[in-house]
């Protein structure tokens, strides 16, 4: 399954990863290598939990085009 993930830098100089299908799932690492590779940890643990609790395992996400 592919899932949309989107990078940026955090405060403290570290790479901030972010799930936006699943809330909360958020994640960092020391390179854009490191904090994919953490997402995609936490998005297993995300989505494990999500079942054990019968939520959905995605909320609904879009892609608009919009004038730059």
């Amino acid at each position: 399954m592919k899932l949309t993930i989107v990078l940026y830098p955090g405060e403290d100089g570290f790479v901030v990863a972010e799930c936006p299908a699943i809330p909360g799932c958020v994640s960092q690492g020391k390179t854009e290598g490191e904090a994919i590779a953490n997402i995609k940890e936490a998005i297993e643990g995300c989505i494990e939990v999500r079942k054990k609790y019968g939520w959905p395992l995605f909320e609904k996400t879009l892609e608009i085009e919009v004038a730059v």
